[in-house]
């Protein structure tokens, strides 16, 4: 997945892979380092290709951590609607019987817990442990999690009353921590790792110069990242398999011995990465300047060191670079509002969809193995929209700036849930049990599906991966680039944790949640999606020539 030039021309592989080598080992920055290459020209930024950089190991290493983190996530939360939905009893595998609107809102609980404790967590990663140090605790706090929902699901623990639901409650809770400090540090962990602060020019063996762009180098690791994750989360392939055929206990125990991988390569390969130290708590001072410049006419120029030495004779603990971030911190922010809907329609991936794929003739796989689909589309994907899509806009002279990537990612997002929606009303059109799936008498008490093919789940499923990948990897790019070296864990966390808004939200419409309704809940996600497309490209189109990503 080559990143590709942000002039307009085409850079090949080669360009990219001629780029010259990469200072190792990777330790702690200087301005000296930096200093000793040449910055390009006003001329040279726009003329000359723009291509990534060589990336060190320590990259490699921290993408290992996130993806072994992420096998573990998609390994339990593929299985956990199922558990909360059926009981031991039905014909689907389960555990607790809930139903389908009970789980749906405690899957959501779960995942606003995920998506909420990453913006505490990141203020800790900034302004007192760094992000090293919070990756190692919360991986390990996570291990104690993933130890007391594999230890609860096993037969013993079934066969005691409420045994079951208490250790998932506090599993749950743990876990949910445990990936807060994780999701709140490892994209700018990963970022750390590299070690130019700016672009430079490089002439390559052949003669040709070319422009080390950091922004593009920064979106390459991104990019394999996204595609590694995605590569790691069919880890629900074989926990679901588990599921069905040994136990939930055996999908679990293989998700607590895989998030070792990621704890040992933190902790084996501590010297090989480059530890950002803590900014010490930015927040009262990003309070403070914000106030100063509501106090001086509503514009940050008032909190300037220069301004407030000058008029109030005061001296101030920030610089202009400080400043810049605290402006654009609130953009990120106002940016990120748009997410919510975007994270609900994702969402159904892991509750509601699974409940539709079990209406359906599944020919002996597990209902929730579905999902699946999602990272085999992105792994597909991927590599087709950046090795042919982009550069063939790119010789073509059609630009594809970061809001309309994100527009279009948008688009697809709603185009996935109308596929859902469609799907369901073929589902309701059909026997045994028409608009009442698994809950007649001619289901023999859930044994007999509808008579419709779970394959057809296949296509939202790509749709949505589609979406991801124009709309997803471009946002965390977004904030990551513009925020300042202080805030960048604070800032990341904010734009993860708008999903915590989408599954609040999820939480207050699950009772609507359960046949005969669906047709109208899908319907109504995939309308609101397209309003939300729509009102982001007319707000947001106008910052595309200014924003670099």
């Amino acid at each position: 997945m080559t990143a590709q030039p942000t002039d307009g021309s085409a850079g090949t592989t080669a360009d990219v892979v001629a780029v010259g080598k990469q200072a190792e080992p990777v330790m702690p920055r200087t301005k000296v380092e930096d200093e000793s290459l040449t910055r390009p020209t006003d001329e040279e930024l726009r003329e000359l290709i723009h291509v990534s950089d060589k990336v060190p190991y320590s990259v490699w290493l921290a993408v290992m951590v996130g993806s072994a983190e992420r096998f573990v996530f998609y390994g339990v939360s593929t299985c956990l609607q199922n558990y909360l939905q059926n009981s031991r009893a039905d014909a689907v595998p389960g555990v607790l019987g809930l139903g389908q609107a009970d789980a749906t809102a405690a899957n959501y609980a779960f995942m606003v817990l995920v998506n909420f404790a990453p913006v505490p967590l990141a203020v800790v990663a900034d302004g007192w442990l760094g992000r090293y140090k919070l990756i190692v605790l919360s991986t390990s706090v996570y291990l104690v999690g993933s130890l007391i929902l594999f230890t609860t699901a096993l037969p013993p623990a079934l066969a005691q009353p409420g045994a079951s639901a208490a250790g998932l409650s506090v599993s749950l809770v743990l876990i949910a921590l445990g990936i807060g400090g994780v999701k709140a540090s490892i994209y700018p962990f990963i970022a750390d790792q590299y070690p130019h602060q700016e672009s430079f020019v490089r002439t390559l063996p052949s003669g040709a110069r070319v422009v080390v762009d950091r922004s593009v180098t920064i979106q390459y690791m991104y990019n394999w990242y996204f595609w590694f994750i995605n590569v790691a989360s069919l880890s629900g392939i074989a926990t679901t398999f588990m599921e069905k055929y040994v136990g939930f206990w055996s999908a679990f125990l293989l998700c607590f011995c895989f998030l070792w991988v990621a704890l040992i390569s933190m902790v084996a390969f501590k010297n090989h990465y480059y530890k950002a130290p803590p900014a010490g708590s930015v927040m009262p001072k990003v309070l403070k300047a914000l106030w100063l410049g509501v106090k001086g006419g509503m514009t940050l120029n008032a909190a300037k060191p220069e301004v407030q030495l000058e008029k109030h004779d005061r001296q101030v603990p920030w610089d202009e670079e400080f400043l810049k971030g605290a402006l654009n911190a609130p953009l990120n922010c106002y940016f990120s509002l748009a997410y919510p809907i975007v994270w609900l329609c994702w969402g159904q991936t892991y509750n509601n969809l699974i409940s539709q794929a079990g209406q359906t003739k599944t020919f002996g796989i597990p209902n929730d193995i579905m999902p699946t689909f999602n990272p085999i589309a992105c792994i597909i994907a991927g590599p087709i929209i950046q090795q042919w899509l982009f550069p063939l806009l790119n010789r073509r002279k059609i630009p594809f700036r970061p809001i309309a990537r994100i527009s279009v990612g948008f688009f697809f997002m709603g185009l996935s849930l109308a596929w859902a929606t469609g799907l369901q009303a073929f589902i309701y059109r059909v026997g045994p049990c028409y608009r009442h799936p698994l809950a007649c008498a001619a289901s023999e008490n859930g044994k007999v599906p509808q008579n419709i093919n779970v394959f057809l789940q296949v296509p939202c499923y790509f749709l949505m991966a589609v979406g991801e990948i124009f709309c997803v990897t471009t946002g965390s790019e977004f904030c990551y680039s513009r925020a300042p070296k202080s805030m960048k864990s604070i800032v990341q966390a904010l734009f993860v944790g708008t999903a915590s808004i989408s599954y609040a939200l999820g939480i207050a419409i699950s009772p609507a949640a359960k046949d005969p309704n669906m047709v109208i809940f899908y319907g109504s996600l995939t309308g609101v999606q397209i309003v939300i497309t729509v009102g982001f490209w007319l707000l947001f189109r106008k910052l595309d020539k200014a924003i670099v990503v």
